[in-house]
């Protein structure tokens, strides 16, 4: 029988999982960024074969405060009462760091959007959270 993913880092690597709640926004935002990065990047490198500086150059487009702060915006509305609660727990928090080629405004949403999957992800509601990818994904693509 196949483990999940789940079961490997809980297993393997003694991952402890609590109630994705009880974290602070900036630790979902920090989980939520590395998550957001492999999804992209995954999807990229699958899509076709090519030089890595070319994938670094598309995933960039995706993964820029700039285009989350956008991205976030246009599907906030479709986000469900809790979402947008964890979405503006992240946008809100007072963060010591700030986005080199971004508005405080564009990196504070991109933050909260970043909170709001590493929420998803340890919630480990894999369904919506690849709902959400996939639709940022497509609403950035039409913005081109």
């Amino acid at each position: 029988m196949e483990k999940s993913i789940d079961s490997y880092f809980e297993s393997v690597l003694g991952a402890v999982y609590s109630d994705p709640k009880e974290y602070s926004p900036l630790s979902l935002a920090y989980i939520g960024d590395s998550v957001y990065d492999l999804l992209i990047k995954t999807v990229l490198v699958t899509r076709n074969n090519k030089q890595a500086f070319k994938y670094h150059k598309e995933a960039s487009s995706y993964v820029k405060a700039e285009t989350q702060a956008i991205c976030i915006d246009h599907l906030f509305n479709e986000l469900t009462e809790e979402e947008q609660d964890i979405y503006k727990r992240g946008r809100n928090a007072k963060s010591h760091s700030t986005a080199k080629n971004a508005t405080v405004g564009q990196y504070r949403k991109a933050t909260g959007f970043e909170a709001l999957v590493g929420y998803l992800y340890l919630k480990k509601d894999y369904d919506r959270l690849f709902e959400l990818v996939k639709k940022v994904m497509n609403y950035k693509d039409s913005l081109q």
